[in-house]
């Protein structure tokens, strides 16, 4: 059969709806809506779960019930269009910011490792930004759960919205999956009262994803399982266990990796209590895979290009090849109010602000972002 070009606009009508409703991403569905009439008038406007979805008090921390709210924040990766001026001079050819709504149609910047507010900007920074004028990829979604005052619940180490494709708005459609400080999982649906435990046995868990539309946890010896529609747990590996101290997982290319991070256990001291205590120091990594085939662990000694990024509330991988100035092959985490590195190269640990030449992912904003380069909506 011959083959020949369609101009997009010679589309037929009928295929527009097929094609629209494979985007997933908010943003990319946002795009595909602005090409044209057609496009737009092809898939309906979406909803957002702004106002803050309201849910109840997790049962680890109240037992006797309260509200709470779930916030969402997108992670994006910018990159300027071709004809951008600044391309030539810009300082990354990247930029990763996470942007969460505070308020109905009001956002502001996040660190996407620390999940700070990022409070001082340079004065050349657009008062306000066209996603239009740039390449916009979404990396990755964080959740947390909020009083009605804004401030964050302490005792929960991660949460996950599922499922959380554009197309699926209906709040009634989603679950809450949670993680609490003392590992345990729990979940909950809009409209119920109270949380729900998915392992009564089991309250040892320390991270939660999605991989290739489903939920997947991992639990402190290495255990990976997915949970089914039933809320079961279904095992998916068997052990590593792996002598660190806290287990995580990252996606990257398409494969789903355990990161095991190991602390040491020196006392420090702290300067906002004023006194002495046991703070957690990340000192070491160790990657694995499963080889699915013979269902055994494989330690992965090089990331390639590869950055992986344990945030406070998410974690996910980009390629260095993106970023100007960036290395491959590390990792990127938090411990307590520090942001640090691993390099695999040579198994050295350090703070982010010693390596600053080489960590362009974050900050400072590149030089294409300014508010003379980007157009005004």
């Amino acid at each position: 059969m011959d083959e020949r070009e369609v101009e997009w606009s010679d589309l037929p009508m009928e295929l527009l709806p097929l094609i629209g409703k494979t985007v997933q991403a908010r943003i990319d569905v946002v795009r595909f809506r602005s090409v044209c009439a057609s496009y737009r008038s092809s898939i309906p406007t979406l909803r957002g779960i702004s106002p803050p979805l309201l849910l109840p008090f997790p049962f680890p921390i109240n037992s006797a019930g309260g509200q709470s709210f779930l916030s969402q924040s997108t992670i994006y990766r910018l990159e300027p269009l071709d004809d951008n001026p600044n391309l030539s001079t810009c300082s990354s050819k990247s930029w990763l910011v996470k942007v969460e709504e505070f308020e109905p149609g009001r956002v502001r910047l996040l660190n996407p490792l620390s999940s700070l507010h990022i409070r001082f900007l340079p004065d050349s920074f657009p008062k306000v930004i066209n996603l239009l004028d740039f390449r916009v990829v979404e990396v990755g979604k964080a959740y947390k759960l909020q009083l009605s005052s804004g401030m964050n619940i302490a005792g929960v180490n991660k949460l996950l919205l599922f499922p959380n494709s554009a197309w699926t708005s209906c709040v009634e459609d989603k679950l809450i999956f949670g993680l609490f400080h003392e590992g345990k999982l729990g979940y909950v649906k809009y409209g119920d009262k109270n949380w729900t435990f998915v392992d009564d046995h089991n309250f040892y868990y320390d991270d939660i994803t999605v991989y290739k539309g489903q939920p997947y946890v991992v639990d402190r010896l290495g255990t990976v399982s997915w949970i089914d529609s039933s809320m079961k747990l279904i095992q998916f590996s068997p052990p590593l266990c792996g002598l660190g101290n806290q287990k995580h997982l990252v996606e990257s290319c398409g494969e789903l990796y355990v990161v095991d991070r190991f602390f040491d256990r020196e006392r420090r001291f702290d300067q906002e209590l004023r006194r002495y205590r046991v703070c957690p120091k990340t000192v070491n990594f160790e990657v694995y895979k499963l080889d699915q085939e013979w269902g055994r662990w494989v330690m992965v000694k090089n990331l390639g290009d590869q950055v992986f990024i344990l945030g406070k509330d998410s974690s996910f991988s980009v390629s260095a090849t993106e970023f100007s100035g960036c290395k491959g092959n590390c990792i990127y985490f938090t411990d307590e109010n520090d942001i640090g590195v691993f390099y695999f190269e040579n198994q050295k640990t350090g703070k982010i602000v010693d390596f600053q030449d080489q960590c362009h992912l974050f900050w400072p904003p590149p030089s294409w972002l300014s508010s003379k380069s980007s157009s005004k909506c």
